[in-house]
């Protein structure tokens, strides 16, 4: 007798803002969205925690303005911790920050470089139609940091420059390039969006697909000398 198929894993959000009002408004938005998915809440950085822990949930959207614990003071600080804690503990899990302290983000630059999950900046400020955008994004394994950048220096890491000569200078394809540096195929796609971010070459750019982005990243790569 056949085994029946099992349901495909249902689409879990939890969002963290600890003001009702903006949290009751992205759950909305987000359901609007994506109706078959699941939304959880959290208005602290204790309940956040326990609900990643318990649901591991696809996306997490936080706001940076959070409490330790319920009745204590919001701070930005404490969103900033709690930031730092799940990239350490979920390294691929996929992030959104929606807060209009984004800047504040700057302090973890490099935390978030290395984070290997989606990771997404929406200031509050943003429209409906470019906040689901960041959500998009980050649910499919993007970058976009550019919100937070204090100026326009490109922060370029030796393994990123490899892959721009192994990819443009000898064509090779990212199974190859992985077997060249000795890392994993996932670790190359890692360097693509954070190269990808640091040039500012994003899905909108290009409405077409991925070799169309790939392409329009060389280009940025040879603008800013990156690549002969």
């Amino acid at each position: 007798m056949e085994q029946p198929t099992p349901e495909p894993k249902r689409l879990q959000i939890l969002v963290v803002d600890d003001h009702e009002v903006v949290l009751g408004g992205t759950i909305d938005l987000l359901q609007r969205q994506y109706p078959q998915a699941t939304i959880l809440t959290a208005q602290t950085v204790e309940q956040a925690l326990q609900q990643v822990a318990a649901q591991q949930p696809d996306l997490v959207v936080l706001d940076l303005s959070l409490p330790e614990t319920t009745g204590s003071m919001a701070q930005t600080e404490v969103g900033v911790q709690l930031l730092k804690t799940l990239m350490r503990q979920y390294p691929t899990l996929n992030l959104i920050v929606q807060s209009t302290f984004v800047k504040a983000l700057v302090r973890i630059k490099p935390e978030i470089d290395q984070h290997k999950g989606g990771f997404t900046v929406a200031d509050k400020s943003l429209s409906s139609k470019e906040m689901l955008t960041r959500v998009d994004w980050a649910l499919n394994g993007i970058t976009h940091t550019k919100d937070i950048r204090p100026g326009r220096t490109l922060e370029i890491k030796p393994d990123w420059i490899t892959v721009l000569k192994l990819a443009f200078h000898e064509g090779l394809q990212d199974r190859a390039i992985a077997k060249r540096m000795q890392v994993s195929e996932r670790t190359v796609r890692h360097y693509w969006t954070k190269i990808q971010d640091v040039l500012e070459v994003y899905p909108e750019e290009d409405k077409q697909d991925g070799k169309n982005i790939r392409i329009q990243t060389e280009i940025r790569a040879r603008e800013e000398g990156l690549i002969d």
